[in-house]
Order: C-alpha cells, then sequence, then structure tokens
C-alpha cells in the first residue's frame, strides 16, 4: 500500500511539474508572446524535420541543401528566442518538462520488477568448448588474453584463423568430443550460429563479449567493458533460461531486419565505410519500389513497408530502431517493427513520436511472415547479410537456450515504461471514475452484474 501510495504522489508531482513549466511560460512571456514563441518553435521543428527527410532521401546538391536548412533552423529559432530575451525559459521549460517526465516513468514503473527468469543453479561444466574469432571487436581476443584465461580455467579453445572455418561443424564436433558446454567470444552473427547448436543438443551456453557492439552480451547484463569477467561463469555461474528466434532454419539471438538497413549491409563497401555507403544508399533504400516488402502478422497485412525488424523479444518502447535494449529474453514472443514512410510529414510524425499511429506497426507474436515481389530477399540476421528465398518466416522458440552467466555481473536495469499520460491521470486521480451516461442505462436488476442497454 505504501508503494502505491509513493507512486501515486509521484504522478501527481509530474503533472504539478507539467503545469508549472506551461504556467511559467504563460506568465513571464504572456499569452500572445507564448502563442508565438510555440509557434516559431514548431515551425523551426517542422523545417528541421522535413530537411533531415531529404538529406537522407536525395543525393548531391539537394542533399547539402537540406543538411544546410537542419543546421540552420535550430539556430535560427533560437536566435529569435535571445532576441526576445526568452532563452532562459526555454531552458528552464526543458528541465520542468524532463522532470515530470521522470516523474511520470518512475510512477508508471512496475512495482517488483519485470518477472525476468530466475537463475538456476547448476553444477560447472566439466568439459566447455570455447570458440573465439581474434578479429573481432577490433583484437580482444588477444588484447585482454581470453585463449590464455579460458585454457587456465579449463577450457578447450578453438582460434577462427582462417575465413573458410565452418563454424557450426565446429560446434558439432565438440559435442560429439564430449563438450557439456559451448561459448563464443566473437560478434552476435556468431553467438546465433553456436547458441542454435547449443539449443539443439541441450548444452548451455556461454556468451563472452568480444565483439564490436555486443548487443546480445548487453541484453544479459553481462560486462561489455571487460569480456574477461565472463570467463567466471565458468567456475562461479548460474544458468538463465532464454528464447530463440528462428528465421526458417537459421537461429537469432538479436533480429533479423528486412528493407533498408538489409539491403544497406548487403554492400560490400558497407564494412570499409559505413557512413559513406549508408549515405549512398538510403535515398534508394527508403524511396525505391523495387521489390516491394509486404509484412503479414496476426493476419493482418502491412503493404510497403520501408523497413522490418523482427527481434527476439521486443525492444523497449520508446525504441523504434532497435538500437536500444530489451529487458527481458524470455518474453516467448517476437517484437514487430515495421516503418512505413510516404514522404517527410510521415517522416517527421515518427521522429517526433506526434505520427507514428500512422507511420509506424508494432505487434507482439509468435510468427510473422515477410513477402517480397522478387523471388529473394535481403537480410540481415545478427548483423549478418544473407539472401532469403520468400516468403520468409520467423518464429519464436520460447526457453530454448540455457545461457550460463556469471555470478556477479552489471545485470539488466529496470524495465523504463512508457510515458502514458492517460494512465499517468488515473493512477493520479483514483477516485475519479467514468460513469455511465444515465440514458443509457435501463436497469441492473438482472441479477448478475450487468447493465441492460
Amino acid at each position: 500500500m505504501l508503494e502505491s501510495r509513493s507512486h501515486r504522489w509521484l504522478a501527481r508531482l509530474s503533472f504539478l511539474t507539467a503545469g508549472v513549466a506551461g504556467l511559467l511560460v504563460l506568465t513571464v512571456a504572456g499569452l500572445r508572446a507564448s502563442l508565438l514563441l510555440v509557434l516559431t518553435g514548431a515551425i523551426g521543428t517542422a523545417a528541421g524535420l522535413a530537411a533531415a527527410w531529404w538529406f537522407l532521401t536525395h543525393r548531391g546538391l539537394l542533399r547539402w541543401l537540406a543538411g544546410m536548412v537542419v543546421v540552420l533552423a535550430p539556430l535560427t529559432v533560437a536566435v529569435l528566442f535571445a532576441r526576445a530575451n526568452l532563452i532562459w525559459v526555454v531552458v528552464v521549460f526543458g528541465l520542468l518538462w524532463a522532470g515530470a517526465v521522470t516523474a511520470g516513468r518512475r510512477a508508471l514503473a512496475v512495482p517488483g520488477g519485470d518477472g525476468a527468469p530466475e537463475p538456476v543453479e547448476t553444477s560447472a561444466p566439466r568439459s566447455p568448448y570455447l570458440i573465439m574469432n581474434p578479429r573481432s571487436g577490433g583484437g580482444k581476443v588477444e588484447r585482454f588474453r581470453l585463449a590464455e584465461r579460458a585454457r587456465a580455467l579449463g577450457a578447450r579453445v578453438f582460434l577462427l584463423d582462417g575465413p573458410a572455418v565452418d563454424v557450426a561443424e565446429v560446434a558439432r564436433q565438440a559435442i560429439r568430443d564430449g563438450a557439456d558446454l559451448l561459448g563464443v567470444a566473437g560478434g552476435d552473427g556468431t553467438q546465433a550460429l553456436v547458441a542454435g547448436i547449443a539449443a539443439e543438443h541441450g548444452v548451455p551456453f556461454l556468451v563472452i563479449s568480444a565483439g564490436t557492439r555486443n548487443h546480445f552480451a548487453l541484453d544479459l547484463g553481462l560486462d561489455r567493458e571487460n569480456p574477461a569477467a565472463c570467463l567466471d561463469a565458468l567456475t562461479d555461474g548460474v544458468e538463465l533460461r532464454i528464447d530463440l528466434g528462428l528465421i526458417g532454419d537459421r537461429t537469432f539471438v538479436n533480429n533479423a531486419s528486412f528493407g533498408a538497413y538489409a539491403a544497406i549491409v548487403r554492400s560490400p563497401a558497407y564494412r570499409d565505410d559505413k557512413i559513406g555507403t549508408t549515405l549512398d544508399l538510403l535515398p534508394q533504400a527508403l524511396t525505391g519500389f523495387q521489390d516491394r516488402l509486404r509484412l503479414t502478422v496476426d493476419g493482418t497485412t502491412v503493404a510497403g513497408p520501408q523497413a522490418v525488424l523482427v527481434s527476439n523479444n521486443p525492444y523497449a518502447a520508446d525504441d523504434i530502431a532497435g538500437l536500444g535494449r530489451r529487458y527481458r529474453l524470455d518474453g516467448g514472443v517476437l517484437g514487430v517493427l515495421a516503418v512505413t514512410v510516404r514522404g517527410a510529414a510521415d517522416a517527421a510524425g515518427l521522429i517526433s513520436g506526434r505520427g507514428r499511429a500512422r507511420s509506424l506497426t508494432v505487434r507482439r507474436t509468435g510468427q510473422v511472415v515477410i513477402e517480397s515481389d522478387g523471388p529473394e530477399v535481403p537480410v540481415g540476421i545478427d548483423g549478418e547479410s544473407v539472401s532469403l528465398p520468400t516468403p520468409v518466416r520467423c518464429s519464436i522458440r520460447p526457453g530454448a537456450l540455457r545461457v550460463r552467466v556469471p555470478r556477479t555481473r552489471p545485470g539488466v536495469p529496470e524495465t523504463r515504461p512508457e510515458m502514458d499520460w492517460t494512465r499517468l491521470r488515473r493512477l493520479a486521480m483514483p477516485g475519479r471514475r467514468a460513469r455511465p451516461h444515465p440514458a443509457r442505462v435501463r436497469n441492473d436488476h438482472a441479477g448478475d452484474g450487468t447493465i441492460a442497454v
């Protein structure tokens, strides 16, 4: 009861702070100036967002002119505010609004966590087998002496020295030779490949954060700064049961992406020049009409999305690009994000959040189908580019993978709830309930609690 009361007061604090922010603008600037302030900011924001869309979807002179507008639009707004001596009002308003959102998120947070899986005590592996990529993460295997440390702990280590190594066969042979744990120090693509084999044979899997981005390690709550700390799981670890994604007959631990991102990472030039290649290919990826995608989820078809992201459990509610984190990996569902942008107005609404309902499809489901006009569709599977025949089916394998993690690790932070002002209002004023219209209520004498209308 005490906790619910504290959440109620946080909700009230959020509304109070938001009200003070609005009152500040009205009091200092006056009603007319306040409206002008809002209008100026809105026009500047709209111009900047529209120019950003043009920058991404055009090349040459038009791109750089749009880039100038992206830079000049906020500067022009700032100059106009400064001439009206309103810069300090904007700064204080921003701080108050940030405080209101922070209090609101804390009020909406679910007490007691989000039901993450409990670690299970299991005996230490007797014959662990670790596959390490010396080139991954800029040479982290060598820099942190991972192979030497693993061997000192009793693990067999296989180094991926050549580009033609069949990692899957290496892992299967290790199982045939008696390995009771498989592990990978490398990128998420290699992690996914070996994790699928570990799940297939029912042995635990060890993630060593020696890749570049280490998204899988992040969502497991592992130490991404010191991959050597992951080796502690060999001697003092616990197990978690998590889900695996399946695309065709291939496993993914993070996500499978279709459309714009998949087309970009498919380019041979992407590894050497990520920014330049992205800027060069984005216009065609975002506005081209070749091989249009069709997404079918829960009986509903979305035609023509520029990008589709299917993830092993959903990303955070405020992460529309899959660049953040998943707060749990055992929900038993796929996360689906599809972006359909038909012009600058849609792009502005998507970025600002006001038009996401029109441009963004968000689902949680057990299965999804992606089709294309062409016979094949490029797919980025945990960062690895492949082409798959259409239709492509993605599904979830709940609790398929046993992951061994160190007993002591950074962990996963508390889930950040989506800011929902309607829910927040109900929490702040629990006594106010919507009453049915008198004309609609005939009687309530049926004896079963129903209202006859």
